[in-house]
């Protein structure tokens, strides 16, 4: 037999070579490197963990609705139901007030501490609404006929004050079971109707949950401004 052949007819052999194995050891700069690789990946991945551990382990009420909702919704009265008046005695139509949200307060001119905290609430609250503020209003209608004092008219820049009867109001706005009127913020929405009534001046942040919840929805259909009005 050939040589050639004969070496075919032998079977394969496998020789395994072992790799090379790395020290033991590893070099210092080696493991102060791979600690600041760690490092990196934990504040990278610390927004993600405190997200899921809010989530599953404290899990935020963030879903209640702390306001009430009013149904059926009542719509804004003619001026012959609900008269109003600015500071200065001039008839306001109430219709005036559409397209824009409307965050009502509804207190006496005389207007006591408590009055201020919730007026300064009102402010506050619309504040922390951000980009979305310029689409709300801040409205007091004073139901006892009595003008404000002119230091608390100066701080209060930029809300609506109304002159409105009280009994009007208490025909459209109302008040829940054992409170009056005015123990409550009421929101009108930009068509004209009352449709949320908050307690005042508890649980800011609850409050401040629902509006944002509010602004969020209704931000692809609503735009800072009354129809109309030059930006």
């Amino acid at each position: 037999m050939r040589p050639e052949a004969a070496a075919l007819a032998e079977p394969l052999a496998f020789t395994v070579h072992s790799l090379p194995s790395p020290a033991l050891a590893d070099d210092p700069r080696q493991r102060h490197g791979r600690l600041k690789m760690l490092l990196v990946l934990l504040v990278c991945a610390a927004p993600v963990i405190a997200s899921y551990f809010t989530y599953y382990v404290i899990r935020p009420s963030g879903g209640t609705q702390h306001g009430t909702l009013i149904e059926p919704q009542r719509p804004i009265p003619p001026a012959a139901e609900l008269p109003l008046a600015d500071l200065q005695g001039r008839a306001v139509d109430a219709k005036s007030l559409q397209g824009q949200w409307l965050f009502v307060v509804v207190a006496g001119g005389a207007c006591d501490a408590p009055c201020e905290r919730q007026l300064y609430l009102q402010r506050q609250l619309r504040e922390t609404l951000g980009k979305h503020k310029d689409r709300v209003d801040r409205v007091w209608l004073i139901d006892d006929g009595v003008a404000p004092r002119a230091e608390l008219r100066a701080a209060l820049e930029g809300t609506t004050l109304l002159f409105a009867p009280r009994e009007a109001l208490g025909k459209w706005l109302g008040a829940a079971p054992g409170h009056a009127i005015g123990d409550h913020f009421h929101l009108v929405d930009p068509r004209g109707h009352y449709m949320l009534r908050f307690p005042a001046p508890s649980q800011a942040a609850g409050i401040k949950r629902d509006l944002d919840r509010l602004m969020r929805g209704s931000a692809a259909w609503d735009k800072p401004g009354r129809p109309g009005e030059t930006p």
